[in-house]
C-alpha cells in the first residue's frame, strides 16, 4: 500500500503540473485576444482604423461600424475563442454537448480565420501602430497559438461526427446573413464575398469553397482528437452522451 501511494503521488503531480500549464496557455489566449478586442474597439469609437475592413470607414456612422465590427467572421471567432480559452483557463476538465459544439466552432472558425487571412486579406489591409498590434492578436496568435494548445494540451476526446454536424449551424448562419445583409444594405464583410465587387455567381462559389475546406478541416480535427494523444486526455466512458 505504502509504495502504490509514492508511486501515485508523483503521477498526481505530473497531472496537476499539465493542467496548470494548460490553464496557463488558455488563459494567455484569452488575454491577448481580450487586449486586442478592446483595441480595435477602441479604434471604431474614435475613429480609427478597423483592422478587419478592406475599405474605408470613415463615411459610416459609430453604430453602422459596430454593427459591422460585430459582423466579421474574424471577430466573432475570435469571441469564441475567448469564451472557450478564458472557461479552458478556470476547468481544463469543462466538457458537456453544448461545451463540444462551442469549443469545435472556435477551431474551426479561427484555423478558417488564420488561413483567408494569411493568403487573401494580409495583402489588403495594411495596419499601422495600434492596429497592427489588434491585427497581430486576431490574425496571427489567436488562430495558431488555439490550434497549437489543441494539439499539445487538448482536452481530448471531445470530438465527434454528430458535434460536428452541430458545429457547421454557425457557419452556415453567418454566410445566410451575410448574403441577406449585404442584399440589403450593399455592405461585404470581405472582398471574396462582395457582390457588387465581384459579382453573384462568384461569390456563391467562393462561399461554396471556403464551406468545403471548412468541412475538411473540422473532418481532421475529429480524427485526430480521437486518435491523437494528449496531455490533458480524458476517460472515454466519462464522456457525455
Amino acid at each position: 500500500m505504502i509504495q502504490e501511494a509514492r508511486v501515485q503521488e508523483p503521477a498526481e503531480r505530473v497531472s496537476a503540473g499539465r493542467a496548470l500549464a494548460a490553464r496557463v496557455w488558455y488563459g494567455s489566449i484569452a488575454v491577448v485576444v481580450g487586449i486586442a478586442l478592446i483595441i480595435q474597439l477602441v479604434l471604431v469609437f474614435t475613429g480609427g482604423q478597423d483592422v478587419n475592413s478592406f475599405q474605408p470607414t470613415n463615411d459610416q456612422s459609430l453604430g453602422e461600424r459596430l454593427i459591422n465590427l460585430f459582423s466579421y467572421f474574424t471577430i466573432q471567432s475570435n469571441l469564441f475563442v475567448l469564451g472557450t480559452s478564458a472557461a479552458l483557463a478556470l476547468s481544463i476538465h469543462r466538457d458537456g454537448r453544448l461545451w463540444r459544439v462551442l469549443r469545435l466552432d472556435a477551431m474551426l472558425g479561427i484555423i478558417i480565420t488564420g488561413l483567408v487571412y494569411d493568403f487573401v486579406l494580409a495583402q489588403l489591409v495594411h495596419p499601422t501602430g495600434w492596429a497592427l498590434a489588434a491585427t497581430i492578436g486576431f490574425h496571427y496568435i489567436s488562430p495558431w497559438a488555439t490550434l497549437l494548445g489543441w494539439l499539445i494540451f487538448g482536452p481530448r476526446p471531445r470530438m465527434g461526427w454528430p458535434v460536428l454536424a452541430f458545429a457547421f449551424i454557425w457557419p452556415i448562419a453567418w454566410l445566410v446573413l451575410t448574403f441577406v445583409r449585404g442584399g440589403l444594405t450593399g455592405w461585404w464583410p470581405y472582398p471574396f464575398l462582395d457582390v457588387n465587387l465581384i459579382g453573384l455567381g462568384d461569390s456563391v462559389r467562393n462561399s461554396a469553397v471556403i464551406l468545403l475546406i471548412a468541412v475538411g478541416i473540422a473532418a481532421l480535427l475529429v480524427i485526430l482528437d480521437k486518435r491523437m494523444p494528449a496531455l490533458i486526455a480524458e476517460r472515454r466512458e466519462n464522456a457525455p452522451r
